[in-house]
């Protein structure tokens, strides 16, 4: 198997230096030194197991009859293997096994006729280009070879059932696992080959975990300057976005959810810094976020209370301003959210630093729960105000 990563031993020669302490002469220091070894050369064997282990395994994605196993093993035991990633990669035939997988049941997606177990196996395969995806090593490798096209017919699917909701989810899990990291490049790729419809798909109509994942793709886009000057470029493309997001307001209204509304909130933060965008929200930003409709949804969010606090500051909504017509629920939603917070002063003038976004641990379980297919728990997933205004339309280039 060539340009295979080699395993690192952790074994270390002992002796041969002049200045090492002697331990004949020491007993405790030799049984120490005796069990370091023991513990080194335990622990390098058992990583070279693992290794030998994930060998096989890759190995038998080769062969058609070995694979289902192969992939159901590696998937489950992905993040036991080191360098996982770039075994799969370099290895003889396997992405074109994994991608073999994935073309194979394209026939199934319209009609839709799409089986539970054609859709379990098909997620393995995807958990593994995850895996690459996310591997620093391999992402540009995996962006540069167009993988991610291949995914595009799963995202396009809009039968609710649980084989297909699946397979979206974990497709976008691949998508999110490549955003996660800020890389301008990756975002130019995603939008050269239109992936923003087809996260407003899934916005629209999927679970609330596969909105959820394809509302921080969105919004991973929209913090890179590239994917914000695409979305705010024409009228159509701003227009397309905030009648999705505000829909999802408004269901939101029905059904809270403070992971999603998270999301939504910081797109239409990063929304407002773009002076032409900033001024058609003031038209269309849904009334449930300039009044204190999610407050209690917020109470625990600090982070998102100060977003939402800036992004009222930056369209200036008429509620905000002394004496603006009917439009007087502003004022209120900034006394609910000042009483939440734990400091004395909102500084609500000053941008949350992008930074903070949510931490890395939190788009780490996203990215992780969008690889779960277990009955149980997407028995758990959940899953219109129309706010486009022909006004702003019309007025977004004046």
């Amino acid at each position: 198997m060539a340009n295979l990563p080699q395993s690192l031993s952790m074994n270390a020669p002992f002796g041969g230096g002049g200045g090492g302490v002697s331990t004949s002469s020491n007993p405790n220091a030799a049984a120490a030194a005796a069990a370091a070894a023991a513990a080194a050369g335990g622990a390098g064997a058992n990583k070279d197991r693992k290794m030998a282990s994930a060998e096989h395994l890759v190995l038998d994605l080769s062969n058609p009859e070995l694979r289902e196993n192969a992939l159901l093993e590696l998937s489950k035991k992905r993040e036991l293997f080191q360098d996982l990633a770039p075994l799969l990669w370099n290895s003889f035939g396997t992405i074109a096994a994994l991608l073999q997988e994935i073309v194979s049941i394209y026939p199934v997606l319209s009609p839709p006729n799409l089986t539970p177990a054609q859709s379990n196996r098909v997620c393995n395969a995807l958990a593994l280009l995850q895996c690459v995806a996310s591997h620093p090593d391999t992402r540009m490798l995996f962006l540069n070879a167009h993988i991610p096209l291949y995914l595009y017919p799963f995202l396009n699917t809009t039968s609710k059932s649980r084989p297909f909701e699946y397979l979206r989810l974990t497709s976008l899990g691949v998508i999110g696992a490549l955003v996660k990291v800020d890389d301008t490049e990756v975002i130019s790729f995603l939008l050269s080959t239109e992936i923003i419809p087809l996260c407003l798909r899934t916005m629209e109509m999927g679970s609330e975990l596969s909105k959820t994942v394809a509302t921080f793709i969105v919004q991973k886009i929209l913090l890179d300057d590239v994917g914000l000057d695409y979305i705010c470029t024409t009228a159509e493309r701003f227009f397309a976005v905030g009648r999705v997001l505000g829909n999802m307001v408004a269901a939101l209204a029905e059904q809270p959810s403070s992971r999603l509304l998270k999301h939504i909130i910081r797109c239409y933060l990063r929304l407002s810094d773009n002076a032409r965008a900033c001024d058609a929200l003031r038209s269309c930003l849904p009334d449930m976020l300039r009044d204190a409709t999610f407050s209690s949804c917020l109470r625990e969010d600090p982070t998102t209370r100060r977003w939402l606090q800036q992004l009222l500051h930056n369209v200036r909504v008429p509620g905000l301003q002394a004496g603006a017509g009917s439009h007087n629920n502003g004022p209120r939603l900034l006394r609910h959210l000042h009483s939440q917070q734990r400091q004395p002063h909102s500084h609500h003038h000053q941008r949350p630093p992008l930074d903070s976004i949510a931490s890395s641990s939190d788009m780490d379980d996203l990215l992780l729960l969008s690889m779960t297919r277990n009955e149980n728990e997407m028995e758990s997933l959940s899953i219109g105000k129309e706010i486009r205004n022909e006004k702003a339309e019309r007025n977004y280039f004046s």
